[in-house]
This record gives structure tokens, C-alpha cells and sequence, in this order.
């Protein structure tokens, strides 16, 4: 995992974006053009919560989020999103 120095405050968590696809389930070569932003990422860093709810994701963990959930910031050449942890649908 890479060392990043960014702490999200409150309630929100920095996810680092999975690649997109290059191949579909039956073996064709997706071209760039095509390809689809991936919706699914893995938690690098989380804030610690609001008052009366802690923070249900944990660093490390594979998570599925909104095709258009969080902002977008690049640090070191590696992407990122920061997004509320209400952004987040599911843990996988």
C-alpha cells in the first residue's frame, strides 16, 4: 500500500481507484476509448467519524462507491478520490 500523508477529517474516506478493466468476461480487449471508470477501489485512509458514528470502513478494505461519489485529486502521479463515507455502497 502506498504511504500517503493525507487525513481525511469527519466522516470522510480516501479511496484509491482499482484500475479499469482491459478485457471483458469473454476475453475482448477493451480499447481506451471504451473503457469505463472503475467503481470499486480500496480504502487508504479514513477520518475518525462523526460524534455519534464512528466510521464503519476500515484502511485496507476493497469498497464499491457511486460512478460520480467523491472528488478527484492526484498526489505523486497516483489517483484518488475523497468521499463521504454515506458514498459508499458496499464493502466487498
Amino acid at each position: 500500500m502506498n504511504k500517503i500523508n493525507i487525513k481525511p477529517l469527519s466522516d470522510r474516506v480516501l479511496v484509491e481507484p482499482l484500475p479499469a478493466e482491459k478485457t471483458t468476461a469473454s476475453g475482448l480487449i477493451i480499447p481506451d476509448s471504451a473503457k469505463e471508470k472503475q467503481q470499486k477501489g480500496t480504502v487508504i485512509a479514513v477520518g475518525n467519524g462523526l460524534k455519534d458514528e464512528p466510521m464503519t470502513v476500515k484502511v485496507g478494505d476493497t469498497v464499491l462507491y457511486g460512478k460520480y461519489a467523491g472528488t478527484e485529486l492526484v498526489v505523486d502521479g497516483t489517483d484518488y478520490l475523497i468521499m463521504r463515507e454515506s458514498d459508499i455502497l458496499a464493502i466487498v
